[in-house]
């Protein structure tokens, strides 16, 4: 790691940085729209983006800079067991294609914001809905975290801030700006400016895998030695080469399954779906996005070239940083390092747009202001949004870096016990309201616990995100484990339920809802007044 500042790399990061600034105050104008104080126009860019904007944007929104610096550094310290991210969003696609575009159709239909706004429609029970929004915002808290200690890594790599003896503000300064500028121009432009900035984070960071995948292994001797190199490493160390023994494919499997099960109950996911402008156009994406998965199997393959590199780092995050440092000239390495950059800014915004209207639609206007204008809640949502960042810069600053990721293990585990009543709900109304209730309460407690017994070599609790699965005795993915418990408990519980005729709660749904477009007579973009302060 270079002793000093990096200057090249960072003029170069700078200009990045300061372009898509502009971007995102300029979004404010990009497609105004006639009112724009109603949440549909800040926190959803007014439903209007068709299919390469919303491409682009969940592209942005999934594909973070975690992912950029984690699923490499998975691979450089783990080995191919790290391939999980490549299989799960593969399986993820056809998975949204049968909920995706009914979620759409039902929310354009009836105004709704949030997931929790659909779940307190369909099930009639603003205890669900809370318990929906509760999740979602605890869930997405640490992963925005971990877009701010993305931004960190690549500071630090290239040498700004000082060492460790730096006067605290002087070495978080420049995570400061960034935050401060994330901040601004999120409040002025909503998620306008996640949109039109993510067009120049994808083709930035096309453009450094294309490059990283053919350049790196020119000078590493091509990419047999990039293997052998990464099978002596981890034959080194008793780890049985590159491939995971037998005893790791269940955790391989069932934390693949799991996270697919989980990525679209992430309430970001959500938002960036419901911009969208038609069902068609969900459909289409989810058609296209695959293309990700294919950067995403190469991005992983830069773990191996860092191993045969010889990069050494204490903290893995620093491995791809460290590598593109290393064997880049330094014009092209402060692209690389913009592309992370911005990589976490574009999902950064738009976790917390998703995270300030869960707070807005599901906590304020639900429990605290049922009469609330649509200005006040735009308002609310704004102000909610910079204290959601505020949040994540304090938990980024004050904390261990592993605490943010064992909480962001911990929000994959919390956000999958929204599934029965998220997806459950599009396609029956079978489940009894109180039965989901009951099942996410023993899917949230169980996972938790699971999760706090874990140790690891350098920690004592939430040291992973794997643990034994009960009546099998293989190591598994705990969230998935939560899972299967939470579905049992809620089947159970609902035949019990409807044996005492326990009350049902109100659906304001109807099955033409889930299949209406944007054409279609009667479908609206605003929630009624009877119905936004109805409690059912």
């Amino acid at each position: 790691m270079n002793d000093g500042v990096n200057g090249v790399a960072l003029a170069v990061f700078i200009f990045f940085f300061v372009l898509v600034t502009a971007m995102g105050f300029l979004a404010a104008r990009w497609r105004r729209a006639e009112n724009e104080h109603s949440l549909d126009e800040w926190g959803l860019g007014g439903r209007s983006f068709g299919t390469w904007v919303t491409w682009f944007l969940l592209g942005g929104d999934l594909y973070t800079a975690y992912t950029f610096v984690a699923v490499p550094a998975a691979i450089y310290a783990a080995g191919a067991s790290g391939f999980f991210a490549v299989p799960y969003t593969i399986l993820v696609y056809p998975l949204i294609f049968t909920f995706l575009p009914r979620l759409w159709s039902v929310s354009h239909k009836h105004g709704y914001v949030t997931t929790s706004d659909f779940v307190r429609g369909r099930f009639g029970s603003k205890g669900l809905s809370l318990a929906v929004a509760v999740t979602g915002i605890l869930a997405t808290m640490p992963y925005i975290a971990l877009q701010l200690v993305g931004i960190q890594a690549v500071l630090d790599v290239m040498g700004v801030g000082g060492g460790e003896d730096t006067n605290w503000f002087v070495k978080d300064l420049p995570l400061l700006i960034a935050f401060g500028v994330l901040a601004a121009y999120t409040y002025s432009s909503g998620l306008r400016a996640p949109a039109l900035i993510a067009f120049v984070k994808d083709t930035l960071i096309y453009i450094v895998i294309a490059v990283a995948i053919i350049y790196i292994p020119i000078k590493l001797g091509g990419f047999d030695d990039i293997f052998a190199s990464a099978s002596d490493k981890f034959t080194a160390a008793g780890k049985g080469g590159v491939v995971p023994d037998a005893g790791g494919q269940w955790t391989y499997a069932t934390l693949a399954l799991g996270s697919a099960l989980a990525l679209f109950m992430y309430p970001h996911s959500i938002t960036a779906t419901l911009s969208s402008r038609s069902r068609e156009v969900i459909r289409r994406n989810t058609t296209i996005l695959p293309l990700y998965s294919l950067m995403l199997g190469l991005l992983a393959l830069l773990g191996f070239m860092a191993i045969a590199a010889g990069v050494k780092v204490d903290n893995g995050q620093l491995a791809i940083p460290q590598l593109f440092e290393n064997m880049f000239p330094d014009w092209f390495a402060g692209v690389a390092f913009a592309a992370i950059g911005i990589g976490a800014l574009v999902p950064a915004a738009i976790m917390s747009i998703a995270a300030a209207n869960l707070f807005t639609r599901n906590i304020y206007k639900d429990f605290i202001k049922p009469d609330a204008t649509p200005q006040q809640e735009t308002k609310v949502s704004k102000l909610v949004s910079l204290l959601v960042k505020v949040g994540a810069l304090i938990f980024v600053l004050g904390m261990d870096k592993t605490v943010a990721i064992n909480f962001q293990l911990l929000g994959g585990i919390w956000i999958l016990q929204t599934f029965p009543a998220l997806v459950g709900g599009l396609f029956t109304r079978w489940f009894h309201r109180w039965a989901l209730l009951g099942g996410w309460a023993v899917g949230m407690v169980y996972g938790t616990v699971a999760a706090y017994g874990v140790a690891s070599p350098t920690q004592k609790h939430f040291g992973g995100s794997s643990d034994e699965i009960p009546g099998i005795g293989e190591i598994g993915y705990i969230g998935l484990t939560a899972f299967v418990l939470n579905v049992l408990v809620t089947v159970v519980l609902t035949f019990v339920l409807r044996a005492v005729k326990a009350p049902d709660g109100v659906d304001e749904t109807r099955p033409s809802d889930y299949t209406a477009d944007a054409g279609d007579p009667g479908v609206q973009v605003e929630l009624p007044p009877a119905t936004a302060g109805s409690s059912h």
